[in-house]
């Protein structure tokens, strides 16, 4: 019999899973749940080839990791095969605990709690599954582990959460500008003072790397009609939960209608514990069947958004240097009122006004250290010739404004 299972991979090709602890990992039902989950959230209204899922994406990651610890292991660098197979668990569970079009609805049906603290949660509930099997993984997924390097192959601004998606969503989303090294940046990975250092040889990946990481923010996650989609949504679940509040009866699968029919922040969540098994419920399904029901709704502003959301009639985007005035805000309400027949009230599930701001590398925050051959470290705002430091920790800040086509 084979010690491991081999899923093929379009971006890596062979991924290899040792039967035991991590093969269960992956056949486990908080797991499989991200199959149902797109990594990308509604980014293909612009990319149709960005289909691929959350447990993708954990896959490449945990493949990833398996290279570095192998390449970490040559260089001298010690690690037990305990704490090997502990990160590798830990680098598969770190998106356990996104929900659909996550970042959407972390601030729309849940307010105040990010995935990751419901990852942990989620975690938790595999290790109770388990046997405790995954303590060291969760204390290694915490930062609570003598050896920081190990949460640092997790969770930093060399991860390998960021190398895998920036390779899969480049790759599936055809942005060849998103490609990145890393094969020569996991050799180019060392240790030093039990942090991540990057060997001087491998400082060109880098600086193509956070170049990449940039373009991929801009040209893919912050795409204009792409926010503007991720608008829609917002206003349509919130147009729901107002609906809702008022007493209408809406059609909703019971997950989705336990969060449009609670106010769910973090106290609530901790303090109830069905929150926790309504959300392990949710997929990206619930979302797409439930708005696609909304279209025939007697509300005229939810069946509007429904429609806009289902055939993908997308609101108009502008993008301003400088923060939206208050009176470019009320001639929209104005034009939108009158055209559609609906109080200057309602008008605000019609249009969104957002301020997105990216930079690309913060030195105060958490930086990469370039490592010479005379054993000096320096950060790479520093050590490279080619980017220029003031434009690479530059914050570009960009004020989006979206309504409703008339």
């Amino acid at each position: 019999m084979n010690e491991c299972k081999i899923i093929s991979d379009p971006v890596f090709g062979f991924i290899k899973i040792p039967r035991g602890l991590l093969l269960d990992i992956v056949k486990h039902p908080l797991m499989q749940r991200l199959t149902r989950i797109k990594q990308l959230g509604l980014a293909s209204v612009v990319y149709p080839g960005a289909q691929h899922t959350r447990f993708q994406h954990s896959l490449g990651a945990f493949h990833l990791m398996s290279e570095a610890i192998l390449s970490l292991q040559q260089k001298g660098i010690f690690i037990f095969d305990s704490e090997a197979e502990a990160i590798q668990a830990a680098i598969l569970m770190h998106d356990i605990g996104h929900g659909p079009f996550s970042h959407v609805l972390e601030n729309t049906l849940i307010k105040g709690i990010s995935h990751e603290e419901i990852s942990l949660m989620l975690m938790d509930k595999i290790n109770h599954d388990m046997n405790g099997a995954l303590t060291l993984a969760i204390k290694i997924f915490k930062n609570e582990y003598p050896k920081r390097f190990l949460h640092q192959l997790i969770s930093s601004q060399l991860d390998m959460d960021r190398m895998d998606y920036l390779r899969r969503d480049s790759f599936f989303t055809g942005v060849t500008e998103g490609v990145i090294g890393s094969a020569r940046i996991i050799k180019m990975l060392n240790v030093v003072d039990d942090a991540l250092v990057v060997d001087a040889k491998g400082i060109y990946s880098i600086e193509n790397y956070l170049t990449s990481r940039r373009l991929m923010y801009w040209q893919v996650y912050l795409h204009k009609t792409t926010v503007g989609y991720e608008k829609i949504l917002v206003n349509v679940l919130l147009r729901a939960k107002a609906l809702i509040r008022q007493g209408e009866q809406l059609f909703a699968p019971p997950a989705l209608a336990y969060f449009l029919e609670n106010e769910v922040d973090a106290a609530f969540f901790k303090s109830h514990t069905e929150a926790l098994d309504h959300y392990i419920q949710l997929d990206d399904n619930d979302v797409w069947s439930t708005i696609k029901e909304w279209t025939k709704s007697k509300d005229k502003i939810l069946s509007l958004l429904a429609s806009d959301f289902i055939n993908r009639q997308l609101f108009k985007v502008e993008i301003h240097d400088e923060p939206i005035s208050t009176q470019a805000i009320d001639d929209c309400k104005q034009t939108l009122s009158k055209a559609l027949g609906i109080a200057i009230d309602d008008t605000k599930y019609l249009m969104g006004i957002d301020t997105i701001q990216k930079d690309m590398y913060d030195v105060n925050d958490d930086h990469i250290s370039i490592l010479s051959k005379d054993g000096t470290l320096k950060d790479i705002a520093e050590a490279s010739e080619l980017l220029n430091v003031e434009l690479l920790s530059k914050k570009i800040r960009k004020y989006y404004f979206c309504y409703h086509r008339i």
